[in-house]
């Protein structure tokens, strides 16, 4: 459902804001609708994690895996 909205905004921003619009192919009401989306979806890093995942995390060293090794002698095995 669209409704209607006016807005006070420099002269200025307001022409930008055309030129920019027009240059993309959209509306000027579809571009502030989409950049007023963009500023209000949670994005994954602002996401709560879990106290599960929370309590995982660092369970699993890096140092424990080395795989370009495990590919070596994965390759080594398999050919020689």
């Amino acid at each position: 459902m669209n409704t209607k909205l006016t807005l006070n905004l420099d002269k200025g921003v307001i022409e930008q804001a055309k030129i920019f619009a027009k240059k993309n192919n959209v509306s000027l009401s579809k571009l502030i609708e989409r950049y007023l989306n963009s500023l209000t979806v949670v994005s994954e890093t602002d996401r709560e994690v879990s106290a599960l995942v929370e309590s995982l995390t660092g369970v699993i060293s890096n140092n424990l895996v080395d795989d370009k090794k495990d590919y070596h002698d994965y390759i080594a095995d398999k050919y020689l």
